[in-house]
């Protein structure tokens, strides 16, 4: 999609250092993190929110989160926990229109969160 942040750093035209990245999914790091480990994983192709998933995607959703345990390995949080994100819309605090994932961790959470 025309102008979407991620969809750039997708194509390349933002440039980032990924974490992980294959045909499906990328992820990489938050720029403005709010826990001590913080990433984003996102589809490769456009989708805006979680109310665009239907049947197709399936498959896809489920490389998202094993990306998200791959890299929560990777960076050493998969032992202690770790918190998992989707904001949808505009009170949620989605501030990017393409569907991403907050993984977060490196520190201990309070519930209900904010």
């Amino acid at each position: 999609m025309a102008g979407c942040v991620f969809c750039k750093i997708v194509s390349g035209e933002i440039k980032t250092d990924f974490l992980y990245r294959d045909e499906h999914v990328v992820c990489f790091r938050d720029l403005k993190p709010a826990t001590p480990v913080h990433f984003l994983v996102a589809p490769t192709r456009h989708l805006q929110n979680p109310s665009e998933v239907g049947d197709s995607e399936r498959e896809l959703i489920g490389r998202m989160f094993q990306a998200t345990a791959r890299v929560a390995r990777e960076l050493g949080i998969a032992g202690s926990g770790y918190r998992m994100a989707i904001n949808t819309g505009p009170d949620a605090g989605q501030e990017i229109p393409h569907m991403h994932i907050h993984v977060l961790g490196g520190r201990k959470f309070g519930w209900p969160p904010g």
